[in-house]
């Protein structure tokens, strides 16, 4: 069942993050909808924000990509975005909970918000409702928790 999204956090112009966005090219038909929603949210709630894309061949290797633009380019957040569909196999989840556990630990280890929104799908109806659509689209979701996670660690700095 889908959730409402969250709601937007308040629009502040002045504020300015960077944020890289690690994108899958793998079912780009529905990862790219995520990426142009999640540029346009952003934009919207910090227009100063400065962004940068990096494509990954597929979800397997965002880890990866992840790691290397926390360490060369040393973003304020990363958010990864890809779709995986669940196929007769267990492959599909071995990607995920691999994907899953890799994101985790090179946000805690590098100490970078890293938002996961890397999603394992059973089919094209999901993914459609999840990744194509205006009001639960996950690239919004996914810009929002950037912003908000960034500025909860802001405020725990000048406490």
């Amino acid at each position: 069942m889908l959730t409402p999204l969250p709601t937007r956090p308040r629009q502040t112009p002045l504020a300015s993050q960077r944020i890289a966005l690690v994108v899958s090219r793998y079912n780009d038909n529905y990862v790219e909808p995520m990426l142009a929603k999640a540029l346009e949210e952003i934009c919207v709630i910090e227009p100063n924000t400065q962004t940068e894309i990096v494509h990954a061949p597929g979800s397997f290797e965002i880890p990866f990509l992840t790691r290397q633009v926390i360490e060369r380019r040393k973003p304020d957040a990363v958010i990864c975005l890809g779709v995986i569909f669940q196929g007769a196999s267990g492959h599909a989840n071995l990607i995920a909970n691999s994907v899953s556990d890799a994101l985790c630990r090179i946000s805690v280890d590098t100490l970078t918000p890293v938002i996961h929104a890397v999603l394992l799908l059973t089919n094209e109806e999901q993914a459609k409702e999840r990744c194509l659509g205006d009001t639960m689209n996950r690239g919004i979701e996914a810009a929002r928790a950037a912003i908000e996670v960034l500025r909860s660690a802001k405020a725990l700095i000048q406490r």
